[in-house]
């Protein structure tokens, strides 16, 4: 699976991920082979930022 190139559809995938599948960006990342930063960089695009104590975007 890859991820979308839509900022707004990655927030929904990534955070679902999250929440249900992956304990950690790391690991989510490692999964979708990217890095952690491109997807940072991408949501805070549209302002999200990553919150670890709650693994989510917000």
């Amino acid at each position: 699976m890859e991820l979308p190139k839509d900022p707004a559809m990655l927030l929904s995938i990534v955070n679902m991920q999250l929440r249900d599948k992956e304990p950690s960006l790391s690991m989510l990342a490692g999964k979708f082979q990217t890095s952690e930063e491109e997807i940072k960089e991408k949501l805070a695009s549209i302002g999200y930022e990553y919150d670890p104590e709650s693994n989510q975007f917000v």
